[in-house]
């Protein structure tokens, strides 16, 4: 796919694909918003393994699945690995 230009954004898409690397970045304010409740749960859970063992890690592990679910179906564009290029 190196050269080809970008198909248009589509609507409703609130993650765009990295261009370094793998995966995706926010770039709209649903993105961001998925992203900081994801933050926020994820810090909740890790405080809470101090008083409940390892079941944090029960509901940790689904929890990120969710979100990388998520931010795959909300990205504009296919997840692959880019060197920064027009790809």
């Amino acid at each position: 796919m190196s050269g080809a230009p970008r198909p248009p954004i589509r609507p409703g898409y609130w993650f765009r694909p990295k261009r370094f690397g793998w995966g995706a970045t926010p770039v709209t304010w649903q993105g961001w918003g998925a992203t900081l409740v994801m933050v926020v749960l994820a810090a909740l859970l890790a405080n809470t393994a101090q008083h409940r063992g390892q079941i944090w890690l029960l509901l940790l592990v689904p929890l990120i699945g969710g979100f990388i679910w998520l931010v795959w179906a909300k990205t504009d564009g296919e997840w692959s690995w880019r060197w920064g290029g027009r790809d």
